[in-house]
C-alpha cells in the first residue's frame, strides 16, 4: 500500500461531505453571488484552508459540488425498453429538479449563467454535458433495439425529453400531477417516432 508523502494534505471524506453539504445549503439560502468561502467554512466547521485544499476558487468549488450532486442523479438505467428507460429517466429528472435544496439552487445558477458566460460554460460542460451523455446512451440503446429510427436527431431528442419537465417544474412552478409522468412518456414516445 502506498504511503502518503510526509507533509501532503490528506483529504478526509467526512470533511469533504460536510463542505459539500455546506455549499449546497449556502447556495440554497444565499444564492451564488452572496455565497462566501467564509460562510461555507463556518457552516462546515472547518477552516478556509480545507476548502482551498480541494478547490482553487469559489466558482470551482460551486461547480464541482453542484456537478457531483447533479450528475450522480442522472438515471443511467437499462430496463430493456425505451418506455421503461424514459420513465426512469424522467422520474430521476423530476426528483433532481424538485429536490428541496436543488430546486432553490438551479434558478439562481441559471441567472448567474446569464450574467457570467464562464459560469454558463462551466455549468454546460460539467453538469449538462455529462447528464446529456447518459441520455444519449439511452437513446442509442433504443436505436440499436430498433425502437427508434436510426436517423434520430439526438440533440433535438434530448431537448424534447427534458424541456417539458424543466418548463413545468422550474419555470412555471406547476406541480406534476400523479399521472403527469405516464402522460409525458407517451407524448415523448410519439415525438421521438417510437
Amino acid at each position: 500500500m502506498a504511503r502518503t508523502p510526509t507533509g501532503a494534505a490528506v483529504l478526509q471524506p467526512e470533511v469533504t461531505q460536510a463542505i459539500t453539504d455546506a455549499v449546497l445549503n449556502e447556495l440554497a439560502e444565499q444564492g451564488y453571488g452572496r455565497l462566501s468561502m467564509e460562510a461555507v467554512a463556518k457552516r462546515a466547521g472547518v477552516g478556509k484552508s480545507a476548502l482551498y485544499r480541494r478547490w482553487r476558487s469559489k466558482p470551482e468549488m460551486i461547480t464541482a459540488v453542484v456537478a457531483e450532486f447533479s450528475v450522480t442523479r442522472a438515471a443511467d438505467v437499462d430496463t430493456g425498453s425505451l418506455r421503461g428507460d424514459l420513465r426512469e429517466t424522467m422520474q430521476a429528472l423530476i426528483d433532481w429538479l424538485t429536490h428541496p435544496l436543488f430546486s432553490r439552487i438551479l434558478p439562481d445558477l441559471v441567472a448567474e449563467g446569464v450574467r457570467n458566460p464562464e459560469t454558463a460554460e462551466s455549468t454546460r460542460t460539467s453538469i449538462g454535458g455529462p447528464r446529456r451523455e447518459v441520455g444519449e446512451a439511452m437513446l442509442r440503446r433504443a436505436i440499436a433495439r430498433g425502437e427508434l429510427p436510426a436517423d434520430l436527431d439526438l440533440e433535438m431528442a434530448l431537448d424534447v425529453l427534458a424541456a417539458p419537465i424543466y418548463w413545468r417544474l422550474v419555470v412555471r412552478r406547476a406541480p406534476a400531477e400523479p399521472d403527469y409522468l405516464d402522460r409525458l412518456v407517451e407524448y415523448a414516445l410519439r415525438a421521438l417516432g417510437a
